[in-house]
């Protein structure tokens, strides 16, 4: 794990509010870098993406996301989508995006441009075999740190803490997330992927 956090970021005290009047407690102490990939495990409920939300304002932080390209092309929706950070991606054209994020992060390292992309690896709120491996390819081809997001229904807490460089040892990579990941429970802990990558 990454032990240096220097980047600090500056939060919505409302939106830090709005999640202790509902129970939550959010867990942030800064980024070890201005670009990096961020993951949001479990993912089993609607209820994640307005948790999400709040944890974006009140951490502060810019961070943008995958969204099916679908999205976008409703009128209203699609520049709501795009406004809160929404980044519009053809699934059926993985490889070519992986590379296309890949660039942009390479990209805003050498201009100091702060870019950080946020994912939930499962790709689905439904129950899935396994984790989608963009994100460790992204983060890998790119040499940003990867962020290991979070929302515990168990413990009422969400945020990022634990921040990591992937090796290229898959199995070695993958069993430092299961470690700081596992414990963490969805909302409905049966729909949750087991943490390992498609084959």
């Amino acid at each position: 794990m990454i032990a240096s956090l220097p980047v600090k970021l500056q939060g919505s005290a409302l939106a830090r509010g709005v999640l202790r009047l509902a129970g939550w407690r959010l867990c942030f102490n800064g980024l070890p870098a201005r670009q990096g990939v961020l993951i949001v495990y479990p993912h089993t409920s609607n209820w994640d993406f307005v948790l999400a939300m709040l944890a974006k304002w009140g951490i502060g932080m810019p961070v943008a996301f995958w969204a099916k390209d679908s999205l976008f092309q409703v009128p209203i929706l699609g520049s709501w989508v795009r406004w809160i950070g929404g980044v519009p991606v053809d699934r059926t054209a993985a490889n070519g995006i992986v590379g296309q994020i890949v660039r942009e992060l390479e990209s805003a390292r050498e201009q100091d441009r702060f870019l950080w992309l946020a994912l939930t690896p499962e790709g689905t709120r439904r129950h899935a075999a396994a984790w989608r491996s963009g994100f460790y390819h992204v983060a890998l081809g790119a040499q940003v740190p990867l962020g290991l997001g979070f929302i515990d229904y168990r413990t009422r807490e969400l945020g990022v803490e634990d921040f990591m460089l992937l090796s290229g040892d898959e199995a070695a990579d993958m069993g430092e997330m299961r470690g700081q990941l596992a414990p963490r429970t969805g909302r409905h802990p049966e729909r949750a992927a087991p943490i390992e990558l498609k084959e």
